[in-house]
């Protein structure tokens, strides 16, 4: 199905500023050859690569938790990237390249750089990249395909997140109004993770879960939740099966958007 892709960062915002519950608004989509240009660890298994080149002098991103695929050659080293199709989409290849998602932490239009944030693990395709990429290595990156919108003038917003939406919550700390109203609960497998850098807000708290071997609490945590008056909106973003919950929550005046990022046994999750 078609998708207008017409001024995007216009419709996000007015989204933002007076639209109700979500809705998705596409991006023209570029697949664009970029660098490293930085590395920084911030906590033991989060590490932040900065991208920078030429390439990202049109990007586009308007929501938090927008994300953009990194495109990975084939074991032999050939590059299979998909190509525009001169109407604001991709045309991939068959069978498709090995691709993963990542949420755009941090775009600056201006130094045409942006930073994406990686929970370092055994084995992964793209964490195992990440942890040897050095400063000057080139990449592919495709996307972001367009926003799940929603607004900013809730009441109150619940956030529920493990380590893999952390940038998520972090890029919509610092772009959401300066009077919001949100609760933020965070599980990680070790609290060492609470170093991730969050901004501080005046009405915003922050709790930190640390998931016990029997299994993740964090969906029971936000139902037992004490909600303000009015409207709330929830996001709910980490692993599929310990948010799965949420998604049949049921509260007044409630909205949400509840989003598997991954799925422990299954490779690049499409949720």
């Amino acid at each position: 199905m078609s998708m207008d892709r017409h001024d995007p960062a216009g419709r996000v915002a007015a989204h933002h500023r007076t639209g109700s519950g979500t809705v998705r608004i596409g991006y023209p989509i570029g697949v664009r050859s970029v660098r490293v240009v930085a590395r920084q660890r911030l906590t033991p298994r989060m590490l932040r690569l900065t991208l920078g080149g030429p390439a990202l002098a049109d990007f586009h991103t308007y929501q938090a938790d927008d994300h953009i695929k990194i495109v990975f050659p084939d074991p032999d080293g050939t590059r299979r990237d998909p190509v525009p199709d001169g109407r604001g989409m991709l045309d991939w290849p068959r069978p498709l390249p090995t691709t993963r998602k990542y949420t755009v932490r941090r775009y600056d239009p201006v130094a045409h750089e942006l930073d994406l944030d990686f929970v370092l693990h055994p084995g992964g395709v793209a964490s195992t990249w990440a942890d040897s990429a050095a400063v000057g290595d080139e990449v592919t990156i495709a996307g972001p395909p367009g926003a799940k919108a929603f607004p900013h003038h809730y009441d109150h917003y619940v956030f529920a997140v493990d380590a893999t939406a952390l940038p998520a919550v972090a890029r919509w700390l610092e772009e959401s109004p300066a009077e919001v109203s949100a609760q933020v609960l965070v599980e990680v497998d070790d609290l060492a993770e609470r170093d991730y850098p969050l901004a501080s807000r005046d009405n915003v708290t922050v709790r930190w879960l640390v998931r016990p071997a029997t299994g993740s609490t964090l969906a029971q945590q936000v139902q037992s939740l004490h909600l303000p008056a009015g409207r709330t909106f929830l996001f709910a973003a980490g692993e599929a099966t310990d948010i799965r919950p949420l998604r049949s929550w049921r509260v007044d005046r409630l909205d949400a958007l509840v989003t598997g990022y991954w799925k422990r046994g299954v490779a690049g999750l499409e949720d």
